[in-house]
């Protein structure tokens, strides 16, 4: 542990961000209530993973059936409850008050408007539960009771769903704007919804308590700071935003005077993850740890006992960087906090495969930064040594299957018996894969039934097979064979059959072509099929930068070619009105120039 500022210079949050780019893509991860047992995460390829915060392994995977199409944007974990595992033994009379409560239900919001309620003790889906509208959900929250849950979608609305029946036990609109986030007050008597403005809910009535205005962006973060009643003006919570430093406290007064925050909290970027540990009473401090979007830990420690003008800066900031010469910074996915003051647990590096560490933090150093040997990439390897080779044998019944694309075939031929003998006129040269691609009609694939016997008719695997091998050996007369195509089912089917390695490469490929008019399809359907995986790329923002100025010249030259067209159309309309009426004095327009300098003039 090495406290930054003697001799060692703080990682910026720029250089955080750009190091951490699995962190600035915001994807959800959180740890299980009261004992932290487990860590539930969302990675880039759309799946659920639950690790083990105690053996530090991959406890439970689960694949959405739309995993790619309707990705995950929200998960939160139920309260903790009695669950069975299984046949057990009869427990004895001093065992039976000793029953424990673990963490078991997690709900998922996607971006399709489903909820998927995962159960880690069943270690399968739970249930499903489907809005009317489809719309996107940003957030997920649970009621103190376990078979309670809201959401909060694009729709404006929030919704009260009832587990135990899989329906919506109430419905109303929320805000002008999407309900970006909600929290639930630990007694379940209010909720806080955020669109425009925080309102705060009476869950009884459905209606309005208090609103609270302050924050220019979407509020991203919503939860209550205080268990104490809001009629005793011991009520507090917390709010955080898109782009936004600053977390902002609020005091619900029983005088309802609470139109602004009353403290704020400084931090190094945008807040992603939170946890603390509430304040019951006025002389218990409020203890809360926040991750930043750059990857930073930030640690507060405050007395809610009223206003505070001053912006209260973190009491420590902990980072993490690798034990390389040049060191480069390792992002927090997420912290929670112990029972002891000292005690943190961690979850660093990949959502892949993250690493979870439970460590000792002096919160006496301001600055601290954890100097860790980890591998943030992942690396695949593969064998090369291949001992007994054999040839298999092939007939004619058999059937080969191609690796490298699904359901790509090749016909092979069955070897004879001998019953045929070769004939000695027969020319034996094989021909290269030049000549054989030059033989390939790329124009008979969309023939159908009609094609007359004899021509090549290819499938949508086949080009896959070709783009790939033109991909890799630069070969342009493949890829011109390829592109020749402007059939879009061909075109998406193609694309969608793609392996993963070789998306990037066609991309950059189409988006340096010299014939970037001609490859707008294709470029549409790269980013249709395969933005899920571009998106965890670190330089996809280079590349899309040129996309986009590139987009923007072309826009901008359009308009000045409208207003040309327009121009010339008008000009030309005048000559021909002129040639209609009099050809002599239209001969004699046309001849002048003083008049030519005047027509020149104008289209300028």
């Amino acid at each position: 542990r090495l406290p930054l500022g003697g001799g060692h210079e703080a990682l910026s949050a720029s250089e955080m961000a750009a190091g951490g780019g699995s962190s600035s893509l915001q994807l959800p991860c959180v740890f299980s209530p009261k004992s932290r047992q487990y860590l539930a995460l969302c990675a880039q390829d759309g799946r659920l993973r639950i690790w083990n915060t105690d053996s530090k392994t991959l406890h439970q995977e689960y694949v959405p059936s739309a995993h790619l199409s309707a990705t995950c944007i929200c998960i939160t974990w139920g309260p903790c409850r009695t669950v069975k595992e299984g046949p057990q033994r009869k427990k004895r009379k001093s065992e039976a008050g000793q029953v424990e409560e673990k963490a078991d239900l997690l709900a998922m919001g996607t971006a399709a408007g489903t909820v998927l309620i995962y159960s880690t003790a069943k270690g399968s889906l739970h249930c499903t539960l489907v809005s009317l509208t489809h719309s996107k959900l940003n957030c997920v929250q649970w009621h103190p009771e376990d078979s309670i849950l809201y959401s909060g979608s694009d729709d404006t609305n929030i919704v009260e769903w009832d587990l135990q029946t899989g329906k919506t036990r109430s419905k109303w609109k929320a805000d002008r704007a999407a309900v970006t986030s909600l929290s639930v007050s630990p007694d379940g008597k209010l909720l806080l919804s955020a669109g425009q403005v925080i309102k705060m809910w009476d869950l009884d009535t459905k209606e309005v308590y208090r609103k609270f205005t302050g924050h220019s962006t979407a509020v991203t973060t919503l939860c209550f700071a205080t268990t104490r009643p809001p009629d005793s003006n011991g009520l507090y919570f917390l709010s955080g935003a898109a782009h936004d430093r600053l977390l902002s406290v609020w005091q619900v007064r029983e005088d309802g005077k609470d139109k602004n925050s009353v403290v704020s909290f400084t931090l190094t970027d945008e807040p992603q993850h939170i946890d603390l540990v509430t304040s019951n009473r006025k002389e218990e401090a409020l203890r809360m740890a926040v991750v930043c979007k750059d990857g930073q830990l930030h640690l507060f420690e405050h007395f809610l006992n009223g206003p505070c003008k001053k912006p209260m800066s973190p009491s420590c900031t902990v980072q993490m960087s690798d034990t390389k010469d040049s060191p480069v910074p390792i992002p927090l996915l997420a912290a929670g906090l112990g029972a002891d003051t000292r005690s943190i647990l961690l979850a660093y590096g990949n959502h892949l495969q993250p690493v979870m560490e439970k460590v000792e933090i002096n919160t006496s150093e301001r600055h601290i930064c954890l100097t860790r040997d980890v591998h943030t990439s992942l690396s695949l390897s593969i064998e090369t040594a291949v001992s007994k080779v054999k040839t298999p044998i092939v007939n004619t019944n058999s059937r080969v299957l191609v690796p490298g694309l699904p359901g790509h075939q090749a016909p092979v031929k069955g070897i004879s018996q001998g019953s045929e003998k070769r004939k000695k006129d027969t020319d034996t040269k094989e021909m290269s894969i030049a000549e054989r691609i030059g033989e390939i009609d790329l124009s008979s694939v969309s023939k159908g039934k009609g094609a007359p016997k004899g021509t090549i008719s290819l499938q949508t695997d086949n080009f896959a097979v070709l783009l790939v091998q033109g991909l890799e050996s630069s070969d342009a007369n493949i890829l011109n064979k390829v592109f020749q195509t402007r059939k879009e089912m061909v075109i998406k089917k193609t694309v969608a059959r793609l392996p993963l390695p070789a998306v990037l490469p066609l991309y950059l490929h189409l988006l340096l072509s010299d014939r970037a008019v001609l490859m707008v399809r294709w470029l549409k359907a790269v980013l249709m099929h395969h933005t899920s995986y571009l998106a965890s790329l670190p330089d996809l923002v280079t590349q899309l930068g040129v996309l986009y100025h590139m987009i923007e010249s072309r826009v901008k030259m359009f308009h000045k070619l409208t207003k040309l067209h327009g121009k010339l159309y008008l000009l030309m309309t005048q000559v021909g009105v002129l040639l209609h009426r009099n050809n002599h004095t239209a001969f004699l327009f046309l001849r002048s120039e003083r008049n030519w300098c005047q027509i020149f003039a104008r289209w300028r």
